[in-house]
């Protein structure tokens, strides 16, 4: 089972900027599709944005042009950059590792979740 770390939540002002990480155990990242899930208070996980080791990607229509998904395969990291924040942004966001390299295979490991606030 992959474990999974994020960092780089925190507290931003609307129209702002931050850079989450996940830093991934093991040898098979590489292999793995990745994604970052996020759950508002009150509201069901849902999905932000994917990618596959080949680096293929799809974004909720929520965060399009907006939000970046990358990855780092000699890192073993998996990036989210966010940018024109908005209230509405405002979750816990999860790192995920998909079971193969495919998205439909579904989510295998789960990180422990890294918070973010958007507020002035």
């Amino acid at each position: 089972q992959v474990q999974l770390v994020e960092s780089g939540g925190g507290l931003v002002q609307p129209g702002g900027s931050l850079r989450l990480s996940c830093a991934a155990s093991g040898s098979i990242f590489s292999i793995k599709a990745m994604g970052w899930y996020r759950q508002a208070p009150g509201k069901q996980r849902e999905l932000v944005a994917e990618i596959t080791p080949g680096g293929t990607t799809n974004y909720a229509d929520s965060v399009k042009g907006r939000f970046t998904i990358s990855r780092d395969n000699a890192k073993n990291t998996v990036y989210l950059q966010m940018n024109s924040l908005e209230a509405e942004d405002t979750a816990v966001y999860y790192c995920a590792s998909y079971k193969s390299s495919f998205w439909f295979t579904g989510v295998g490991s789960w990180g422990q979740g890294t918070h973010v606030t958007v507020s002035s």
